[in-house]
């Protein structure tokens, strides 16, 4: 299950120093989703980074007892050279077997006529679907979702939060968001404040 133990990190710049996390120590719920909330600059997009290896602290150890993992950026980190199919079918195979299952993913998230376009022809929402649609067709141990609804409408939201909690049940989720309607399809609550971290079930 993913776990921070005695985690401290610190980011330093020429004019400041800032402590994210100081003896950090959670427990994430396994085969749950959990919903990350907290003001801006909390430590939630961090946390996720040292859940995917991106970062390491500085002390202390992070575990997540898994190498599959699936993450969703807040600037969807597509490559721009490559389709919307294109970058769906890059965390598969990466070759034509799988296109049809990289289609079926992006109909899903609601692209089906999009699929040979490239990112800089299609809207902010348009492409948070084929980052979401990315990370879904990996089915992941664990997936991290950094905001993933920006630049969606409501109608799109709720589909793209139906969708998730369709296909990850039984799969272990972490979900950043500032939108209380996220918490639906999430059994627990992490509040972030100041590198401080409470924890419960949503009821």
């Amino acid at each position: 299950m993913p776990a921070f133990d005695q985690v401290t990190l610190t980011f330093s710049s020429e004019k400041d120093k800032k402590t994210v996390f100081d003896a950090f120590s959670l427990t994430l719920p396994p085969g749950e989703t959990t919903a990350v909330m907290g003001a801006s600059g909390s430590g939630k997009t961090t946390l996720l980074r040292l859940l995917a290896g991106i970062i390491s602290p500085d002390m202390g150890n992070v575990t997540r007892e898994t190498d599959s993992l699936a993450f969703v950026f807040q600037d969807t980190a597509l490559l721009p050279w490559l389709t919307a199919e294109e970058n769906v079918n890059l965390v598969l195979s990466d070759t034509r077997a799988t296109l049809p299952l990289t289609r079926e993913w992006l109909t899903r998230v609601g692209l089906a006529d999009e699929c040979t376009a490239f990112p800089s022809t299609l809207s902010g929402g348009m492409r948070q679907r084929v980052a979401l649609a990315r990370a879904l067709a990996v089915d992941a141990d664990l997936l991290l979702l950094d905001e993933p609804f920006r630049g969606l409408d409501e109608t799109l939201h709720e589909q793209m939060l139906d969708l998730i909690r369709e296909v990850r049940q039984g799969k272990t989720t972490v979900l950043v968001t500032h939108d209380k309607r996220d918490l639906r399809i999430a059994q627990h609550l992490l509040t972030l404040d100041n590198g401080n971290a409470s924890i419960a079930p949503i009821k």
